[in-house]
């Protein structure tokens, strides 16, 4: 269980990183709209995606901010520096007339010549190449500016035309930073600037931390559910029992498959929804203690405490399904987590509770091993 626990990948709470809060303001071309924060969402994913980062998560906080949260980033400045930047690339002749831009931009790749340069190769669209190809056949024997954020990149002499709509940004001092120079290049020109508000770095001692008081609680949770369904219901605890760390097995199986992140929330998700499985179980049971009582057989009172109670644990499931629904589409970021694993832990709790426990139930009665009454806590 620990090791499927572990494969699970960790959010920023569990492992730690860096958070960012990011505030949109107007510029000369673009007013901070809904639209233009849409693009800015768009765009700083794009960039995270292509750094390689593990699990971020961005998500608008109101009309102009940008939360995003780095988990496992090692050097936070070079990040943000990243997704901060507008990145806005333009080619001028050598009047200053702005020729080209990043929209006329195709793609951006970071290689090394055959001299071992650092450099970034450029492809325009077919529109921006027949724009390339013009600017540079009027200007052989002079200089190209190519700007990014409005500050020289380089400034080199046209030898020759350049029909092909292919171009090279040279004098990077390493293949980091042009690959850093080729992601921004290519995610686009971010619409509004943004300014950082606040940088929060979890540390790792702080994040094993709080993984070590989680995997404390998630364990003295399953210990005092099986010591109290073994005290209480003796057999169909120990069933019980069974049934849950099945329950516990599936659940994180299931967050694996879906390559979701674990967090804190997700971790309280995961308790509540083990309490809920033990809760069917108790419901079961006493219905099942009440009709031996009444005089029914093991197999008897087995049937009529699952038909019993299946209706009042269906309703009660339904009605938390709802609440965690609620939370997932109005809440955000770690709120959605803490649903998904509470939603999944009711469905497979079910499934658990009724299907799983009454077969084994069935099997122990019909094997006529236990017969007394007291080992059913009747």
């Amino acid at each position: 269980m620990r090791p499927l626990a572990l494969s699970i990948k960790q959010g920023l709470d569990l492992q730690g990183g860096t958070h960012v809060v990011l505030e949109a303001s107007d510029t000369a071309e673009t007013q901070v709209n809904d639209d233009a924060m849409q693009r800015v969402v768009s765009i700083l994913e794009r960039r995270i995606n292509e750094l390689g980062l593990t699990e971020p998560i961005v998500q608008r906080q109101g009309e102009r901010r940008v939360i995003v949260e780095l988990p496992g980033v090692k050097d936070p400045e070079k990040a943000i520096e990243m997704l901060g930047r507008t990145a806005l690339m333009e080619f001028q002749d050598e009047s200053g007339a702005v020729v080209l831009t990043g929209k006329d931009l195709k793609d951006a790749r970071a290689q090394a010549d055959q001299g071992g340069q650092k450099l970034v190769a450029l492809e325009f669209t077919s529109e921006g190449a027949k724009k390339f190809a013009d600017l540079t056949a009027r200007s052989v024997g002079k200089h190209i500016g190519i700007l990014l954020d409005k500050q020289m990149l380089t400034n080199p002499v046209v030898n020759e035309p350049i029909p092909n709509g292919k171009a090279v940004i040279t004098g990077n001092r390493s293949m980091e930073e042009a690959e850093r120079l080729a992601i921004l290049l290519r995610s686009g020109a971010l619409p509004v600037k943004l300014d950082v508000l606040e940088t929060r770095t979890v540390g790792p001692t702080l994040g094993e931390d709080s993984k070590a008081k989680s995997m404390q609680a998630f364990t003295l949770g399953i210990a005092a559910i099986v010591v109290f369904m073994l005290l209480f219901y003796r057999v169909p605890g120990f069933i019980a029992n069974i049934a849950l760390i099945l329950f516990v097995l599936l659940l994180l199986f299931s967050l694996k498959m879906l390559n979701a992140t674990l967090t804190l929330p997700g971790i309280a998700g995961i308790i509540l929804s083990m309490g809920m499985a033990v809760d069917a179980n108790v419901l079961i049971f006493e219905r099942f203690k009440e009709e031996y009582r009444n005089g029914k057989t093991l197999r008897a009172a087995m049937d009529a405490g699952f038909s019993r109670a299946f209706a009042t644990i269906f309703d009660s499931n339904i009605t938390t399904l709802i609440a965690a629904a609620v939370l997932f589409f109005l809440g955000t970021g770690t709120v959605k987590g803490f649903a998904v694993t509470l939603a999944l832990g009711i469905v497979l709790s079910m499934f658990t509770a009724i299907t799983v426990t009454r077969f084994m139930l069935k099997m122990l009665i019909q094997a006529n091993v236990f017969k007394h009454s007291k080992l059913f806590g009747a």
